[in-house]
């Protein structure tokens, strides 16, 4: 059973800013996550980030795209089954990770 996608607003333009073959992928891949995004050691395919340099992003996932570079980043409402987008992007320099720090800020309901 596929869990519930929703993508926050500034998720949603980060999609957008990306060439046509790079949405493609990262959809094909959010989807295939959504079907089990639990954690690995609880079976699924959820690869959980935790405190990444000085950046606090426990309860946060990430999808990792290695051959575009591409990051998607997401929580868990578990209850709910609802998975949320919180950003896509290029990893470079861990920007991508920042920008998920902030959102995890903004929306104190990620938590």
């Amino acid at each position: 059973m596929s869990w519930k996608i929703d993508i926050l607003p500034e998720a949603k333009r980060d999609l957008a800013k990306l060439d046509g073959s790079q949405k493609i992928e990262v959809r094909k891949a959010v989807r295939k996550v959504a079907n089990n995004p639990l954690p690995a050691n609880e079976g699924g395919y959820g690869k959980p980030l935790g405190n990444k340099g000085e950046r606090n992003l426990s309860g946060l996932f990430k999808i990792k795209l290695r051959a575009s570079g591409l990051r998607a980043v997401h929580s868990l409402a578990r209850k709910d089954e609802r998975m949320v987008i919180v950003v896509v992007g290029v990893r470079e320099d861990n920007e991508v990770y920042e920008v998920a720090e902030s959102r995890l800020r903004a929306y104190s309901e990620l938590n």
